[in-house]
């Protein structure tokens, strides 16, 4: 979108107050006079740049459609005359919250694991954008064990086979990949590289890694699928929060298809989103969009959590019976995200649902809810047969190819991995790729030395889960799954 019209630095510069304020993203001199008071993340970020170039501001946190998609072409006044550009008048206006200044990231090669990717990552990004990708629910304790609990698990090997020529291959919800896992949505990727969930998408094509865009992505959806050249034909998922107004998520569903994509995860673990308080300890910047929900960051008395003030949109009353809603505007699968009990996994399987992913949005929501691993073996108890009926899939605390094994081993179609991709981004695509990479060959490791070459052959006998046996619950009358027998101790109590 392009105004031939030159403008003058000089006269550009007029227009710095609240009642008559241009901007300068990318060259373009745009009015915003109008739009700035109702600016989601408050009027005061955008004044801060009235009469200036706003660019660099605005490519940290907003991707280049949102002008364009938001302002009617009229508030477009022309392009900026750069023969008037001078270096202070690009500079950021004083008081501007900058970044920290980072340190050096060491070479990517020479990050071999996940953890790496996550060390690095807490030294070199912000405090704010750690703080929100890191940060779990209240004391944190889900988020540990979600992964301390892998290992618990045990495998048992069969030895002396020909585990020469292993393969990774396999589908998920239909589509051929080179991987039994991938990208978990996660909100706001540009917060860590300016290449966000292009990058992801990018680094993930070699390997056709499928990734799951987040509804509060950094980018409309429509700008990260063509991110991968459409030959490819690249798998993409998409996650739906349900809005509080429906017709908002009915449009974005017909968007959704229009871009090809043939399957949603209803996300339905965040009907409010839980108090993640290293998150809400550091201040935002705000003004940060997510183009597809409309919502924006801001500070208030509670702190600056990003996942609390965004998440304000998402519809608290979403109910099982709405599900017949969802089949009235999405034609393709539905994945339920976010089950964390077999009772609810079966209804999953009993509604028809295509696939169900196993999780507690890592540990970010409520605090000891059960770890990931565990809810899987409970569904292996209580409902065998809903893993002939529809795809079962693991998301939270999985950083090792033998993470990944264990849960195949134990009946998953494929795994789910949010906050390393995050992590890995941080290199950008080529990061994505390396990561990729490490996490292919860890699995290929591990399935030779357990004694498989194929996917297909993962089968519960080389696990042993005799450590987290004991805590699996055995239908309604476990003593933890119904408080029937808790309160008939109780009373036992008393009458002592």
């Amino acid at each position: 979108m392009t105004n031939q019209t030159l403008l003058t630095v000089e006269e550009i510069r007029k227009h710095n107050t609240p009642e008559d304020c241009w901007i300068v993203v990318d060259g373009n001199v745009w009015d915003i006079t109008d739009f700035a008071p109702q600016h989601p993340g408050g009027g005061q970020i955008i004044w801060k740049h009235a009469g200036r170039d706003a660019t660099t501001s605005y490519s940290e946190i907003h991707a280049p459609s949102v002008l364009s998609s938001n302002l009617d072409p009229s508030k477009l006044k022309g392009a900026v005359d750069s023969s008037t550009i001078t270096d202070e008048w690009q500079k950021p206006p004083p008081k501007l919250t900058t970044k920290l200044k980072l340190h050096d990231k060491p070479d990517l090669y020479s990050l071999i694991n996940a953890q790496d990717f996550e060390d690095v990552a807490e030294s070199t990004i912000s405090k704010k954008t750690w703080a929100f990708y890191s940060s779990a629910a209240t004391d944190c304790m889900t988020r540990s064990k979600n992964r301390e609990y892998f290992s618990k698990l045990w495998f048992r090997p069969r030895l002396l086979r020909k585990v020469g020529n292993v393969s990774t291959k396999t589908t998920i919800l239909g589509h051929d990949v080179g991987v039994p896992f991938f990208v978990s949505p996660a909100a706001m990727a540009k917060m860590i590289h300016p290449e966000g969930e292009k990058g992801i998408a990018r680094g993930c094509s070699d390997l056709r890694v499928p990734q799951c865009i987040s509804n509060n992505a950094s980018f409309p959806v429509h700008e990260i699928v063509p991110a991968v050249p459409k030959e490819k034909n690249h798998p993409f998922f998409f996650q739906l929060y349900v809005n509080r107004e429906r017709e908002k998520s009915e449009a974005l569903l017909r968007h959704v298809a229009a871009q090809g994509i043939d399957t949603i995860f209803v996300t339905v673990d965040g009907p409010v989103q839980g108090k993640r308080e290293a998150d809400e300890r550091v201040k935002v910047d705000e003004g940060l969009i997510t183009p597809m929900s409309g919502q924006s960051t801001k500070n208030d008395r509670q702190g600056g959590g990003i996942g609390r003030i965004m998440g304000n949109y998402i519809d608290p009353n979403f109910t099982w019976d709405d599900f017949a809603w969802v089949r009235e505007h999405w034609k393709g699968k539905i994945v339920v995200k976010g089950i964390q009990s077999w009772q609810d996994a079966k209804k999953c399987a009993d509604l028809g649902m295509e696939g169900v992913l196993l999780g507690n949005h890592g540990g970010r929501n409520l605090d000891t809810s059960p770890p990931a691993i565990l809810i899987l073996l409970e569904c292996q108890r209580n409902c065998p047969e809903i893993f002939s009926q529809l795809e079962i899939f693991v998301d939270g605390g999985i950083r090792r190819g033998t993470d990944i094994l264990k849960c195949l081993c134990l009946g998953a179609t494929a795994v789910g991995i949010g906050r390393p991709f995050l992590y890995a981004l941080n290199y950008g695509e080529e990061g994505v790729r390396h990561f990729n990479d490490i996490m292919r060959q860890e699995l290929e490791v591990a399935m030779a030395l357990v004694g498989i070459t194929d996917l297909a052959q993962c089968e519960a006998r080389f696990v042993s889960t005799a450590e987290l046996d004991a805590m699996v619950g055995v239908g309604e009358e476990h003593p933890y799954a119904s408080g029937k027998r808790l309160r008939g101790r109780m009373s036992e109590r008393a009458q002592l």
